[in-house]
């Protein structure tokens, strides 16, 4: 492939390790955010085409909370685009989240060779993203009781993006990218803490995270819902760990002790 791929998000959790990776396999690449040249912003129209034109492949993703619109998803595709990977996430039907599930159907007919990569909770949620400020504080509340987690390394959906992106035979096809162990939340907190030399409490229980959050000012519609999401994603029942790391890498898939190990020896967890 000579054409630059296209990578969104370019500076997040898995753009940023996706760029390296494809960099490292000699693939050309065109690295996009709102500080990249030529910039690439959600908000900006006028910034989409000069971004994809000339890429016939893109790594498509919007942060937390960002619609994929599927003017951009046309224009792509009218550009040249002819085959998008979608980060997409798990159990989007059962916590109704309609951003994502809006975003498979517009890649889904768009006419471009598309995959979805449903991706698993990240390890990097607990050093990267919104949970480490709870981790440094010592004590985390997500309302899902004792749910079962197969935490998935950031790496790890990275590589198979690569594998996806300049491979054949995924066209047409979603795949579940999860870690290789179901861990709870509070065993994860004792990894993370044996590993950064912490103790970090775990609270699963709704009613104490809505009156929690309430007490924070938050307005309870919005703490309800949040609530109800997650019970919904309890109600599913455990993730069951699967194959597609190894098997679209060729090689084993992370594990969450291994993050936290290597997360800590960086320095994640330090005051």
């Amino acid at each position: 492939m000579t054409e630059p791929i296209a990578v969104l998000g370019a500076t997040g959790t898995t753009g940023r390790r996706l760029t390296t990776r494809l960099r490292e396999q000699g693939c050309a690449v065109r690295p996009l955010s709102r500080s990249t040249t030529p910039p690439f912003d959600w908000t900006v129209p006028p910034t989409w085409k000069p971004a994809v034109s000339g890429s016939t492949a893109l790594y498509l993703m919007a942060p937390d909370g960002v619609p994929v619109d599927r003017d951009f998803v046309r224009l792509a595709v009218d550009s040249g685009v002819r085959r998008i990977v979608l980060l997409s996430s798990g159990a989007i039907e059962e916590m109704g989240d309609t951003r994502l599930l809006d975003a498979e159907r517009a890649v889904r007919e768009s006419g471009a060779e598309w995959t979805v990569l449903r991706a698993g909770w990240m390890d990097q949620n607990f050093d990267e993203g919104f949970f480490r400020d709870a981790v440094l504080a010592g004590e985390l509340a997500v309302p899902v009781g004792n749910l079962r987690q197969a935490f998935v390394d950031a790496q790890d959906v990275a590589d198979v993006a690569a594998a996806v992106l300049t491979g054949a035979g995924h066209g047409g096809r979603t795949y579940d990218v999860l870690g290789p162990e179901a861990l709870g939340f509070a065993e994860a907190l004792a990894v993370v803490g044996r590993a950064g030399g912490r103790v970090v409490r775990f609270s699963g229980d709704p009613d104490a995270y809505l009156d929690t959050q309430l007490g924070l000012g938050r307005e309870r519609a919005e703490v309800e819902a949040e609530v109800a999401a997650f019970q919904a994603l309890a109600a599913r029942g455990d993730d069951v760990p699967d194959d597609s790391v190894p098997r679209l890498t060729g090689r084993p898939a992370t594990t969450f002790g291994e993050y936290a190990r290597r997360a800590a020896a960086a320095g994640a967890w330090r005051d």
